[in-house]
């Protein structure tokens, strides 16, 4: 799936006109890669946001610079730490044929019956690297733990793939794992209560024993 988004190449590099392209409501952003020098552009943000929505955050889109359109994916982003919006953009010109390597997100899918036997879920890695041709690249991964037991772990190896891209970690890397329930330790100061009468007796009427 490709979505166009236009884009204007930028001339002034000052914060003043970073500063001012922010406030207009467009994103900093520069374009490199194959048959194509790094240029500084910028873009819409409520178009960007669309885009990105539309091909997910790894798909290819059709980047229309100045009426010529270049194949591109998202490479890197930064956002404003408190108001968590994007500030700059990197875009990563592909050639369709020629493989890429991108980071793709974990999904964990079913219930574990591990997990309803008590135990809990660990997830060790929430991403992993696979390399394909740009319009392989999946958006996500989905890895069932429907048959999970605790003491189970779930490895790279256990990654069901087609042909359309590779994964580049080991096998042996675990993804999740279920952890057996956890013990609540038993509290035991080793101290026993002593009978007797109480130390302060203030305020208590008493009898004698001549009455």
């Amino acid at each position: 799936m490709t979505a166009v988004l236009q884009a204007q190449e930028r001339k002034e590099f000052r914060g003043s006109a970073l500063t001012r392209i922010r406030r207009d409501g467009n994103i900093p952003a520069v374009v490199y890669g194959a048959k194509l020098d790094s240029k500084s552009i910028y873009v819409s943000e409520a178009d960007f946001t669309k885009v990105i929505r539309k091909v997910g955050r790894n798909g290819v889109i059709s980047l229309d610079l100045g009426g010529n359109k270049h194949n591109v994916v998202l490479s890197d982003y930064q956002a404003d730490p408190i108001k968590h919006e994007v500030i700059h953009v990197d875009f990563l010109a592909v050639d369709m044929s020629k493989e890429i390597t991108a980071n793709v997100k974990i999904n964990l899918v079913g219930d574990a019956p591990g997990v309803k036997d008590g135990g809990v879920m660990q997830q060790s890695m929430h991403e992993l690297t696979v390399t394909a041709t740009p319009d392989n690249i999946p958006q996500s991964i989905d890895i069932d733990v429907s048959n999970l037991q605790v003491n189970e772990t779930l490895t790279i190896a256990d990654i069901q793939t087609n042909s359309g891209y590779a994964i580049n970690e080991g096998v042996e890397e675990v993804i999740a794992s279920i952890l057996p329930p956890r013990q609540e330790a038993e509290i035991n100061s080793g101290e026993e209560q002593e009978p007797g009468t109480p130390d302060n007796e203030e305020g208590r009427e008493t009898k004698s024993s001549e009455e």
